[in-house]
């Protein structure tokens, strides 16, 4: 069959950040607790690594190693709950009191992106960003005079991550799930673990719960948003 470009219904494309999720670390390294992160305005996601080293033999390249790759995201928010103050190295020592440099506590962090095409909009569908072991660096807050030209603290974080096991696959602190690939009823599964529901106390799956609940369906049909 000959190739055809820019069907309709087939320009896609991906945009803006909502439904944001802090999650505190447990004892146990589980993530549970989670709150909304409102007023998130971006999520980076910037890979460091995956970079080859040519080695050479013979006279010619003999082959490539492959250094390790790790996932680094940059978080940009005009507010933060309150539970993310001891992950960005703050201790409360009286009621209304903070301190900081302390130590900084990880965290786990879930996001969605919206996926659009050119006959539903924004509407197609969307894709939940989750990620494990973040630890967010200290960054400069920027306060200056109020005046005519008015504008709101923008808030960011430089975060690192560390993965977690996945059983068949290389560690990782990413997992993407993609609402157009899975079913309605699965989606909503996961979706009452991520955002909690009566009595259920939000908390943040590992990538082995996410694939048990999720490979059978795969691809059974477009769940919408």
């Amino acid at each position: 069959m000959k190739i055809e470009w820019d069907k309709t219904g087939e320009r896609f494309y991906e945009t803006g950040v909502d439904r944001g999720v802090h999650y505190s670390q447990l004892a146990d390294g589980s993530f549970g607790n989670g709150v909304a992160w409102n007023g998130l305005s971006s999520v980076g996601e910037n890979p460091d690594g995956g970079e080859p080293s040519p080695v050479y033999a013979d006279n010619i390249p003999y082959l490539n190693l492959v250094s390790a790759e790790k996932m680094n995201l940059t978080i940009e928010a005009y507010t933060y709950p309150d539970a993310f103050a001891e992950c960005d190295g703050s201790a409360e020592i009286a009621d209304g009191v903070t301190i900081g440099q302390q130590t900084r506590k990880p965290f786990g962090l879930c996001y969605r992106s919206l996926l659009g095409n050119d006959t539903k909009s924004n509407d197609y569908g969307y894709k939940l960003h989750l990620a494990y072991n973040c630890l967010a660096q200290p960054t400069e807050k920027g306060y200056e005079t109020v005046d005519d030209d008015v504008e709101a603290i923008t808030f960011s974080w430089e975060v690192s991550t560390t993965p977690v096991n996945v059983t068949g696959f290389k560690p990782t602190a990413t997992l993407t799930v993609d609402s157009t690939k899975c079913t309605a009823e699965k989606l909503a599964a996961l979706e009452e673990i991520l955002y909690g529901k009566e009595n259920v106390e939000p908390r943040l799956p590992f990538p082995d719960e996410v694939m048990t609940l999720m490979k059978n369906n795969a691809s059974s049909g477009s769940s919408g948003s």
